[in-house]
């Protein structure tokens, strides 16, 4: 094995056994990792990135998956090349952490809740002997300094609810480099965080693997992220590799279907068509002209599909089905012994704007800036300090519990976690009945099922699904079904709240195409809560900038993203991934 090859996959196939019998989820894997390389690992949830990724620091459960076949050769430097999948849980121990290292997804899930930051990494650090105890916090501090965080001292003495999320990131990213690793596998490291921090990070990671001259396993959905950071992708589908090679030849000249698919479901910056192109309308027959003439439609086109100044002129004529006049929303962080508020922290401050019937808001900006709180006020599922929310001539600020409870079918909330949004005990239909009966919609069951399994096909589901549970549904599919819960009630007004940010790109484009049908089918009217600039910018007539707590512009989508008005905004269309295509 070349001294240069650090990491090497030889036809690697795993499975997994399930409640409908073994399923393979990784078929004759091979590809190899050169010493100082970033490799971009692609592909939807389910291709079998992350459980390849696994199998290399042997993470995956021996009750419930298979190593069926296959090598994943290792080559320390000094050492011989090892066959991982042959070592001893002891030789495994020695190596994790201090030759191989990962950086999860999720660092909230990942860092231990009840134990100060700066410990958990110390703990690495003691485990290899690194360090001594007396040294340890001295190199903990260092680290923190070398991944960029502020106030490392009280980083240390933190707990990881005590931080944000990019500063979680970071604190596993110390934790990660702290035994200078020869091979970091990155596993969807900033897929949650905003665009910006996601900048921050990639810029981060691509530092630090040219100062340690580490090997990067950098795993994502978004080819946009990959072609930031890596120096060669590989595209995984259905837990085959489909295509691979050096960035950016593979943007330009994409070979397979699956990689054409996932750069052309992204939204463009530069364009607005009419439908985004989503990965399944790539994967067909060669021979259907007629799907292949819609794909082109889909790629080529630069115009939208009707004319936006003329339609916007019509809906800016009407009066507005919601005025927010002098918002301000605040939570109190500390309270006297006696429960008086002592300090507040003012999440919303000040936000005046108006939403017309059949538009589209786009609201936008970092974790923190308030957007949330503002969409959560305006529908008064958190109550504003002071200002005016006139829904259609009814202030909701001042109206009691059951006055609000008659408008409350007209204003629905779509939220960020199709997961949790959703009763892991009940039955998909049952929890799209559920508002119906509250509500009093409709005469009887009979009546509310049959208008549930018609929300169900709208959204693009079917009747058969009406019995399901929730865990039997993709990320996809239970978003599908949250929509079809807010429309049960046959509202006018919905706040998507990060409603697609927790999608993989393909599935992402398949939920904006249907709010985008469901808004000309119902006449809808959206408020659209995202931290991604190009999707805002698709979904919206206007979009409304926020930072710490403060509105900072309003301007019309392409407008402000021709020529933002603050430097605030045009840091976040310069953060957003951009994939350099043909």
């Amino acid at each position: 094995m070349d001294k240069e090859i650090l990491l090497k996959f030889e036809d690697l196939s795993i499975g997994f056994e399930t409640d409908n019998g073994f399923s393979l989820a990784v078929e004759n894997v091979s590809f190899t990792l050169q010493r100082g390389q970033i490799m971009g690992i692609v592909g939807e949830s389910g291709s079998g990135k992350t459980v390849s990724s696994l199998s290399i620091m042997r993470l995956l459960s021996s009750k419930t998956s298979r190593i069926i076949s296959g090598k994943i050769w290792f080559n320390v430097s000094g050492q011989n090349p090892v066959n991982l999948l042959e070592q001893s849980e002891q030789y495994m121990q020695a190596i994790r952490g201090k030759n191989i290292a990962m950086i999860f997804q999720e660092p909230m899930t990942s860092l231990n809740p009840v134990v100060r930051c700066g410990k958990q990494v110390a703990e690495s650090l003691l485990w290899h002997k690194i360090v001594g105890k007396a040294d340890a916090k001295k190199k903990v501090l260092s680290l923190f300094e070398e991944v960029k965080l502020p106030d490392p001292e009280r980083v240390y003495r933190s707990y990881p609810h005590e931080l944000s999320g990019g500063q979680r990131q970071r604190v596993m990213i110390a934790m990660a480099i702290a035994c200078s690793p020869e091979l970091l596998i990155a596993d969807e490291p900033t897929t949650a965080l905003d665009v910006t921090v996601q900048k921050s990070i990639l810029q981060l990671i691509k530092e630090l693997q040219s100062k340690y001259n580490m090997s990067i396993l950098f795993i994502t959905h978004d080819l946009g992220v990959v072609a930031e950071i890596a120096d060669v992708v590989t595209v995984m589908y259905k837990g085959k590799i489909v295509e691979s090679g050096k960035l950016p030849g593979i943007f330009k000249e994409p070979k397979h279907p699956y990689t054409k698919g996932l750069i052309s479901c992204r939204p463009a910056l530069n364009s607005r068509p009419a439908k985004l192109a989503v990965v399944k309308d790539f994967l067909i027959d060669e021979s259907d002209k007629e799907s292949a003439e819609n794909i082109g439609e889909f790629i080529n086109s630069e115009k939208p599909s009707i004319d936006r100044s003329e339609a916007h002129k019509r809906l800016y004529s009407q009066p507005p089905i919601l005025t927010v006049d002098g918002l301000k929303t605040s939570f109190v962080i500390k309270r006297s012994f006696f429960g008086k508020p002592l300090k507040l922290f003012n999440a919303v401050e000040d936000i005046s704007f108006s939403v017309y019937k059949g538009e589209t808001l786009g609201l936008v900006g970092e974790s923190g800036c308030g957007k949330t709180t503002l969409g959560r006020t305006i529908i008064r599922l958190i109550d504003p300090n002071q200002g005016k929310i006139i829904y259609k001539g009814n202030d909701l600020s001042k109206l009691s519990s059951r006055q609000l409870r008659k408008l409350r079918p007209k204003i629905q909330i779509i939220f960020q976690d199709p997961y949790s949004s959703l009763t892991p005990g009940m039955q998909i239909g049952k929890a799209i009945i559920e508002p119906m009966k509250i509500h009093g919609l409709y005469s009887n069951d009979k009546e509310r099922i049959k208008i549930a399994k018609e929300l169900l096909e709208k959204v693009g589901l079917s009747e058969v699904h009406f019995n399901r549970y929730p865990h039997e549904f993709s990320g996809g599919q239970r978003q599908r079904i949250c929509i079809a819960r807010a429309l049960a009630l046959n509202p006018d007004f919905i706040v998507c709240d990060e409603s697609v940010s927790s999608l993989d790109v393909s599935v992402q484009a398949q939920v904006l195409n249907l709010l985008n049908q469901l808004k000309a089918d119902f006449g809808l009217t959206y408020i659209f809560i995202s931290h991604d600039l190009s999707v805002v910018k698709y979904m919206s007539d206007r979009i409304l900038v926020m930072k710490n707590g403060k509105m900072v512009e309003l301007a019309e989508a392409d407008e402000l993203y021709k020529n933002p008005g603050s430097e605030y905004t045009r840091g976040l269309i310069n953060a957003i991934p951009q994939i350099i295509s043909s």
